[in-house]
């Protein structure tokens, strides 16, 4: 019985996901990620801390 309610669940899941990806305006995962990481990348170098030198002359 509980293998059918899983299986039911996950067509209940892929329908519906189908259903919004094709009648609705959904932003793209994988750009949407990459913008991220840009940006993060980006406030990272700008405001970290210098490296220390080990060498004391």
């Amino acid at each position: 019985m509980g293998i059918f309610r899983s299986c039911f669940n996950f067509m209940v899941g892929t329908v519906f996901g189908i259903y919004v990806a094709q009648n609705y305006n959904v932003p793209n995962i994988n750009k949407l990620a990459g913008t991220g990481a840009l940006m993060f990348k980006h406030y990272e170098e700008t405001y970290r801390k210098p490296k220390k030198s080990d060498q004391d002359d």
